[in-house]
């Protein structure tokens, strides 16, 4: 049994003492690292609670600061993440402190590895921008380093996030394609297994906002949702979609980067946006290239990043703990992909 002095923080040898484990054990239980039995996460959480242990406090006043921040981007393929990084870049300017990047493993839709590495380089902080990761796994690795979930509407208590308004987006699309003239109105979207309603990623308050909209205008029996597991899969998912003869008179595609593979599939039908309106979601910088000229939702990616890093260093610096829940307002822009439906 382990005992510390009152008005003794406890440190991570008075947890491994405590727990009977390494103090190395102590540290893959708090980042949640792999090869962890529940056994000894058991011992060590159970120590954790008994001790009252605040590892993040603990670890940095131990080793100092880095004057690095972590990034954790799911996919490289999405400009929209182009965007997020510009942002937190300039946020970073004259701050002293560099920014790594870390890309989730190929083909993995957690995120888990690169967030432990970034924790392993010892950075002072972590974006995270992982869809599926758990929000009891965030906030155990909240405990031991300031974290800011981006594009997500969690309420964890222990790290903040910044989120753009996912239905007020949504609603901005589908007013704009219903006061066009369009009720025939599809929805492509990523695939089920990337999709978790409970933990209120973008993707699923597009898709739930979306149905509610049909719902509410007498139009479920023309909604339609088509799901790709990656954006090299929309061109083909949009051939079938467009190519029957019951195809929409519009397409919401849930971003950007699928969106432009609906556009190629329309142009290869022969098919103008009278024919079929296509609308996306991020406004990346070839939306507005003139010969893309795709009607999107700007949730201005730029201000996500740089209000990211800002909360960071609020974190870091000031000391704050409180989590704070920043929004961004979308703003649609409307371009050439929309348009009437022929009579």
């Amino acid at each position: 049994m382990t005992n510390t002095s009152p008005g003794r923080a406890a440190t991570i040898e008075d947890v491994a003492r405590e727990a009977g484990v390494s103090r190395a054990a102590v540290s893959k239980v708090i980042r949640n690292a792999y090869g962890v039995s529940p056994a000894m996460r058991e011992r060590v959480t159970a120590a954790i609670d008994k001790l009252q242990y605040r590892p993040r406090h603990a670890a940095r006043a131990m080793r100092g600061s880095s004057f690095t921040l972590g990034i954790e981007i799911p996919e490289f393929g999405n400009q929209f993440f182009t965007r997020v990084l510009t942002g937190a870049t300039r946020a970073l300017e004259g701050t002293g402190y560099q920014l790594i990047i870390a890309p989730a493993e190929p083909g993995s839709k957690w995120g888990y590895r690169a967030l432990e590495s970034l924790t392993d380089h010892q950075v002072d902080g972590i974006i995270a921008i992982s869809p599926l990761v758990e929000p009891a796994w965030l906030e155990r690795l909240a405990t031991a380093i300031p974290v800011v979930m981006l594009g997500r509407h969690d309420e964890g208590a222990g790290y903040d996030t910044v989120t753009g308004d996912d239905r007020a987006g949504t609603d901005a699309v589908m007013d704009h394609l219903i006061e066009l003239g369009h009720r025939r109105i599809a929805h492509l979207t990523i695939a089920e297994s990337m999709i978790d309603p409970s933990l209120a990623s973008p993707h699923a308050i597009r898709l739930a906002t979306y149905l509610d909209r049909m719902t509410a205008a007498g139009l479920t029996e023309h909604a339609q949702v088509a799901r790709v597991g990656a954006d090299d899969d929309a061109h083909a998912a949009a051939l079938d979609l467009l190519g029957g003869r019951d195809r929409p008179t519009a397409v919401f595609v849930g971003n950007d980067q699928p969106a432009l593979g609906v556009l190629r599939a329309r142009m290869e039908l022969g098919l103008t946006a009278q024919d079929v309106s296509i609308a996306g979601y991020d406004d990346i910088e070839l939306a507005a290239h003139p010969a893309i000229s795709l009607t999107t939702v700007d949730q201005d990616g730029e201000r996500m990043g740089e209000r990211a890093i800002e909360l960071l260093l609020e974190r870091i610096k000031d000391g704050r703990s409180a989590p704070e829940r920043y929004s961004v307002t979308p703003r649609l822009r409307v371009r050439g992909s929309t348009a009437p439906p022929r009579a």
